[in-house]
This record gives structure tokens, sequence and C-alpha cells, in this order.
């Protein structure tokens, strides 16, 4: 998995709490703990799905468009980290003369794609405002 589901995570939740719903990229790093570039390259990819818009000029930043309580984790899953689950390289060769060897990574592949279903139906069941509800419990 990638950080970048995380900060969205995280960055939407984070706009779902201001009562403006609206923060600007330095406000949003400085709550995520990371560099402000960083969040524009994942605030790119919410606008760009239609989680955020964006305002130009003083007083302009970031605004929540949707409703906390209907997109799930899973949603934004889709967006920013798909595929993420699933390594870059796996052991085996498929030319090689050994069934273990040979097959390992399709094998593998499998595993991890299943993984992957099972993890989105989870996220299915967690909408930006469930998290933000769970941070309301902590205190």
């Amino acid at each position: 998995m990638n950080s970048e589901f995380t900060i969205a995570v995280h960055s939407l939740v984070y706009l779902a709490y201001l009562p403006e719903r609206m923060a600007s990229s330095d406000m949003i790093a400085e709550n995520v703990g990371t560099h402000s570039a960083r969040i524009r390259k994942v605030m790119s990819g919410l606008r760009k799905s239609g989680y955020v818009e964006t305002r130009e000029g003083s007083g302009g930043g970031y605004r929540l468009t949707i409703d906390p309580a209907s997109v799930t984790l899973s949603d934004i899953y889709r967006v920013m980290a798909q595929g993420s689950l699933i390594p870059s390289w796996c052991s085996g060769d498929p030319c090689m003369d050994c069934l273990v060897g040979s097959n390992m990574n399709q094998v593998m592949f499998g595993i991890f794609c299943t993984a992957e279903k099972k993890l989105e139906e989870h996220f299915s069941t967690i909408t930006i405002g469930d998290v933000l509800s769970q941070i309301h419990d902590c205190q």
C-alpha cells in the first residue's frame, strides 16, 4: 500500500473536520506531517476525481466537495492506490524446469489479487465520516 492513500484519507478527514471544509496545502501538510508539495500531488488526484476543488488567491486552498458520509475508503483506495498491494516483482520464472519455480509468480499474483479485493471490501464499509467519528471517539 502506498502512502498517498493514507495522505488522501487524512486530508479528506481534516477537511471534513474544518467548519468551512477548506484549507491551504500548507495547513494540510502541517496536519498530516509531510511536505506541502506532496500534499499538492495527492490533492491533484482527489481534485481530478471530484472529491475536492481548489480556490486560487488569498484565502484559497482546497475545499471538500463531497459528503463525508458518502465516500468510502474503497473509493479513495481505487483513486490513489489500487494495485499497490501487488508487488512489482515476484519470485520464480515461468520458463524454469521446476513445478514450484515455474508457477510461483502466477500463484502469488492470484493471492495478492484476492487480498486486494478483500481489502477493498473492508474499505467499502468505512466512510470518511466514520474515520472522523473514530477520531472524535479518541478524546
